[in-house]
């Protein structure tokens, strides 16, 4: 597999839909395996080391994310030798399908998971709904989600208005409430933007001893796509493979934010709908001081300008 590393993660940007599931198929065939689960999921196994990494993942977020147009997995494959099992969807379905529940079934009675010595499940917003729902397929597995969904069940999250027309998805067959399925897990870690009211609800339903959130103020509500753009994602999964990650190792990576234009301007914009003037002065003269961020530059002078008018 190391030739193969090498070329991990393949560019698959220029191809149309029809090739690049192709040559999805094409991978996993050489690799592992490929396996079409009903109309809607797929399965791409990428076989390498002795870590397995589940990641579940849209098409739609594939093509919006990757430059290569390659799920995610196979960039952990190609910078560090991980397994990846690749779950893909063809839009956000919460991977609420009979056919992904007999697909974890299976690799379960076949001791699929009992030939890694770690094995991680990953997803974001309704992808991490999935990776805590799945997991339980091998208790003692580690869970990384981003602002997961806990159920769509109106009857638990009858306040989550966002996704009202999806309620019809079942939630109550197997594999269903996401807090219960991860109990089986060794560790379990979600992130979140507290200040997101929706996703803080979601998140606290996961409230569990060997579940630990990181709150995450001022990101928002996209908070995979940040974490890919600074470089991030990757740490974080290496930190949760070697058990490192912790409120230190957390507050260490996220350090990054400081030097991260959109987060930055997230932050000024709380600030000043908060009006908070001196917080505002202080953050754009610390930014000034250490950045280009012209922005910045102008709303520090327009405080300026108010103090002296005033």
């Amino acid at each position: 597999m190391a030739e193969a590393q090498s070329k991990f993660p393949p560019d698959l940007s220029g191809l149309s839909r029809g090739d690049w599931f192709a040559a999805l198929r094409r991978i996993g065939k050489d690799t592992g395996f490929a396996e079409p689960l009903g109309r809607m999921h797929a399965g791409i196994f990428v076989e390498d080391g002795d870590t397995l990494l589940i990641t579940f993942e849209t098409v739609p977020g594939i093509e919006a994310l990757s430059q290569t147009r390659t799920p995610f997995g196979f960039e952990m494959t190609g910078a560090l030798g991980w397994s990846s099992l690749s779950m893909l969807a063809h839009r956000d379905t919460w991977f609420r399908d009979p056919k992904v529940f007999e697909f974890f079934d299976n690799l379960t009675d076949d001791g699929f998971f009992d030939d890694f010595e770690t094995v991680i499940f990953y997803g974001a917003g309704p992808c991490g709904y999935a990776a805590a729902a799945y997991s339980v397929a091998h208790p003692g597995a580690r869970v990384l989600m981003l602002q997961p969904q806990a159920t769509l069940d109106p009857r638990v999250t009858e306040w989550d208005d966002r996704f009202t027309e999806l309620r019809r998805l079942n939630f109550t067959a197997r594999y269903g409430y996401a807090p219960d399925m991860v109990d089986a897990a060794a560790r379990a870690y979600v992130l979140y933007d507290p200040r997101e009211r929706l996703d803080a609800m979601h998140s606290a339903l996961f409230e569990r001893k060997n579940v630990t959130r990181f709150r995450m103020p001022f990101w928002g509500d996209a908070l995979q796509s940040d974490l890919m753009a600074l470089d991030l994602l990757p740490k974080l999964l290496e930190a949760v493979a070697e058990d490192q990650l912790d409120t230190a190792s957390f507050a260490a990576l996220m350090r990054a934010r400081r030097d991260y234009p959109p987060y930055l301007r997230k932050l000024l914009a709380r600030t000043d709908a908060d009006e908070r003037l001196a917080l505002s002065r202080m953050l754009c003269a610390n930014v000034v001081g250490r950045m280009h961020a012209p922005r910045f530059k102008r709303r520090l002078a327009q405080i300026d300008g108010e103090e002296e008018a005033g």
